[in-house]
């Protein structure tokens, strides 16, 4: 790994980090830093879980005082994000490299349009009430939502929000705060099949993370000063171009 290599992975890794926190969908930051720099495809996307972890984490444990009031009724929607999560994660380890770049741009478009359309899809604030976990429709909404986003990963977020939006009780808030319990377990299983599959790439991974963590800190700044919509305009436009890269790559 060159100088300037490593250079360009921890500004992604700051970048995505401050993305993150403002917007959601350091993904696409971290998974194209990573295929620039000639990583193959699926070790770029095991290894993108790795260095989102930490800011899962810490979005956690902001929401900590929300989550001790349903953590025990979310254990049913944990366990099946566990599945869901190992579901995914090892059809991705299935796949040969050139069959993933095959399906990246098309992965790339859809979670790109996903990403661009969340303000529409984010529930609006209700009254208050706990985060019911019970319905069949929410367990297998969040079970398919896992599987894509073990699989691959960009606008999970976004699409765990919107579906939680519809099929769970509670606020905005306490959605948020079950959005990120949820992806802690779901990339914390994913870390687990990627480390066990061999196609982590710790070189990068260790240098994006320390800049993962300084632009999550950042981004708190960044929320209060930049309007989201620029950011997601910078996450969209990072979306087209390593789409529009694939497709003329492929």
């Amino acid at each position: 790994m060159s100088f300037f290599d490593a250079a360009l992975l921890f500004l992604a890794g700051f970048v995505s980090g401050a993305v993150n926190a403002v917007a959601g969908g350091g993904t696409f930051v971290t998974f194209g830093a990573m295929t620039l720099v000639g990583v193959p495809p699926i070790v770029a996307n095991a290894t993108s879980s790795v260095t989102q972890f930490p800011g899962y984490i810490t979005s956690t444990l902001a929401y900590l005082d929300d989550i001790r009031h349903f953590w025990r009724q979310a254990l049913l929607l944990c366990a099946i994000s566990a599945l869901g999560a190992l579901a995914g994660s090892l059809i991705l380890l299935a796949l040969s490299n050139p069959s993933f770049r095959a399906l990246v741009p098309w992965l790339l478009i859809a979670a790109t349009a996903l990403f661009a359309a969340g303000p529409w899809l984010k529930p609006t604030a209700g009254p208050e009430h706990q985060a019911s976990v019970g319905s069949l429709a929410g367990s297998l909404a969040q079970f398919a939502t896992s599987i894509y986003g073990r699989f691959f990963g960009a606008g999970m977020g976004v699409m765990m929000l919107a579906t939680l939006g519809l099929t769970q009780a509670g606020d905005y808030h306490k959605l948020n705060a079950l959005k990120n319990m949820l992806a802690v377990v779901i990339a914390a299983i994913a870390i687990l099949v990627f480390v066990w599959g061999g196609v982590v790439a710790w070189p990068q991974a260790i240098v994006m993370i320390p800049g993962g963590a300084l632009g999550g800190y950042a981004g708190v700044w960044i929320a209060k000063r930049v309007p989201q919509g620029v950011v997601r305009g910078f996450v969209v436009a990072v979306g087209l171009f390593l789409a529009f890269y694939y497709f003329t790559k492929g």
